[in-house]
């Protein structure tokens, strides 16, 4: 089932593309290790891609571009892409660890359906407000979260005859 998904930037240009290399440059020299064309092209498919991703449907994606690239090494790029702060991971119910692009976007949350697994984002000040209240209250600096609620969406609270 597709996910919903809002994004702040419908198209990365070329200039937030370099940003985003950039962002991953940095923090593979932090580890010891080299920026690739091969990490370029993962980034650059998962950063164009406006869905949640798991590491096979990125691996598919990538592997139009340049069938040269293995699965593990999508799967060790989507890693380091969330050590940076570029990805997030992010669970819908079905067994899948999917992710999500975090550069250049702002906070946001997930409503998901425990029925057919569509998800939809959305954006809630209160829930940041709420972050960085309590973060203040046990002397955090909060730099994130997740927020997820679970339920089920019209189509599948309708299919199951289920009424309020």
């Amino acid at each position: 089932m597709p996910h919903k998904r809002i994004d702040d930037h419908s198209v990365i240009s070329p200039k937030m593309l370099r940003e985003a290399q950039d962002i991953l440059r940095q923090h593979l020299k932090r580890v010891g290790l080299k920026q690739t064309d091969q990490r370029n092209t993962i980034l650059k498919t998962f950063l164009e891609t406006r869905d949640h991703l798991s590491t096979d449907e990125l691996h598919r994606l990538v592997k139009t571009r340049d069938a040269r690239i293995g699965m593990t090494t999508v799967y060790r790029t989507l890693k380091l892409f969330a050590e940076c702060g570029l990805a997030s991971e992010v669970e819908f119910h079905d067994g899948k660890a999917r992710f999500e692009h975090q550069y250049n976007r702002r906070s946001h949350h997930h409503m998901v359906c425990t029925g057919c697994g569509s998800s939809v984002e959305f954006f809630s000040p209160e829930i940041d407000r709420l972050e960085q209240e309590i973060g203040g209250k046990f002397n955090y600096r909060t730099t994130r979260h997740t927020f997820q609620i679970y339920g089920l969406c019209v189509d599948c609270h309708k299919k199951n005859g289920a009424g309020r």
